[in-house]
């Protein structure tokens, strides 16, 4: 169950339920309730940014009733699906960015202006796009997230002479030849251990090239576009690396990919920042690691960062709320400058380049910063959760490297994502 925080400046008519409260008599003295749902994330590791937000919302609003409830992602979607059908929706709902679709398709969000946001003509474009359909904004972006290269420092020491993470692909590769040769006596050995069925890792290079997954014709629909020339470059680069520097059951995904690490067989893996903790903790991993294992920018083949997929949270009015207005300011208020700067100093990724371009030269986050302003997402249509479940990326993939074409494999994708994409979930 979640932990409810009832926030109140004073006595308040709003209903005592927290299901929204009265809309406000007067505009210029508003009174009810205002819900609001977050992820237990702000509870365990900004619990200082929410009280500050929240006594400057009853300071500006001294008859509303603030009423917060933290919840966990396992049972998050379950119990806000349940509250909207109940007709006790929050009033303003924190959802993870892959979320967000499902949500707007269904009308359970309000539109938002995006000009009444602090730093929205900064805001990260891979962020802003999850929350963006049919030119309306329906969501704010809250907080950033990325993949980045976790690597064992010691691995490479040894086999090249510098601790260091490659900064270019040229040299990465060369690294992990001499990581190869320097650990040739083990045949599970992987200097770069990269999942077949990564799609998402396997996507980043498909951004690297200029490809992406599917593309809005402008007429209404959806094609895929895998196919296309620079698609199939980035995922015939992707399947390249796999070949040639993991070791093992090429058809396994990277759900405990950290595990290969932990386990001593492998020098390096692309994934979440928090992977790296999993490494080292006991239990799932080896704390004899712990000065070993560091986190660096996995670089693309252009000479730039790799593109990560873009990971994090928005922060959304529902669309039943009876205090649309004031769920808005409280959540303009959560992701204003000075909250997003509580946030970076944190060494949390913030909403916007403006203020995230100082992490860049930051040790504890220059790898995540500098992989996110050419992010990715995957595409904002109505039947993209219908793509994932029937797994046509993972197929795809694991189709090539066991010896089908790209050119038949993507070919084969875009008619199976053809026929779903456009199809509400």
């Amino acid at each position: 169950m979640a932990l409810a925080v009832g926030m109140t400046a004073c006595s308040s008519s709003g209903s005592p339920s927290g299901d929204g409260g009265t809309a406000a008599a007067d505009p210029k003295n508003p009174t009810g309730t205002v819900t609001v749902w977050l992820m237990d994330d702000a509870q365990k590791n900004w619990p200082d940014l929410v009280q500050r937000v929240n006594d400057d919302f009853a300071a500006k609003y001294p008859k509303v009733t603030l009423r917060l409830a933290y919840q966990g992602w396992a049972d998050k979607v379950s119990r806000l699906d349940k509250a909207i059908a109940d007709g006790n929706a929050p009033d303003v709902v924190e959802l993870g960015n892959t979320e967000t679709m499902k949500y707007v398709l269904s009308g359970a969000l309000a539109p938002v202006d995006r000009t009444t946001f602090d730093n929205s003509d900064s805001w990260i474009k891979a962020l802003a796009n999850t929350c963006t359909y049919q030119d309306k904004l329906w969501c704010v972006p809250y907080y950033a997230g990325a993949r980045v290269a976790i690597y064992n420092s010691a691995a490479f020491q040894q086999a090249t002479g510098s601790a260091d993470f490659p900064k270019t692909e040229a040299d990465l590769t060369a690294a992990f030849d001499k990581v190869a040769d320097k650990n040739k006596s083990d045949k599970s050995y992987s200097p770069l251990y990269l999942p077949g069925p990564y799609w998402y890792a396997a996507m980043s290079y498909v951004a690297a090239y200029g490809g992406s997954i599917a593309k809005f014709d402008g007429s209404g629909n959806w094609h895929g576009t895998l196919h296309d020339p620079k698609s199939q470059q980035g995922i015939g680069h992707f399947t390249d690396l796999v070949r040639k520097y993991t070791k093992g059951d090429l058809s396994v995904n990277e759900q405990n990919q950290y595990e290969s690490m932990a386990r001593g067989h492998t020098a390096s893996f692309y994934g979440n920042g928090y992977e790296a903790a999993s490494v080292i903790a006991p239990g799932t991993g080896d704390p004899g690691l712990k000065d070993a294992v560091k986190v660096a920018t996995m670089p693309g083949p252009d000479g730039k960062p790799l593109p990560t997929f873009i990971g994090g949270s928005d922060l959304a009015v529902t669309a039943k709320s009876p205090q649309v207005a004031l769920a808005a300011d409280w959540i303009r208020m959560f992701t204003g400058t000075k909250s997003q700067q509580a946030l970076a100093d944190k060494d949390i990724l913030p909403n916007n380049l403006t203020q995230l371009n100082p992490l860049k030269n930051k040790p504890n986050t220059a790898a995540a910063a500098n992989a996110v302003p050419d992010a990715w997402f995957t595409p904002l249509a109505p039947g993209w959760g219908a793509v994932e479940k029937q797994k046509i990326l993972p197929d795809m993939l694991t189709a090539i490297l066991k010896g089908k074409s790209v050119d038949q494999a993507t070919k084969e994708a875009d008619a199976a994502i053809d026929q779903l994409i456009n199809k509400p979930s």
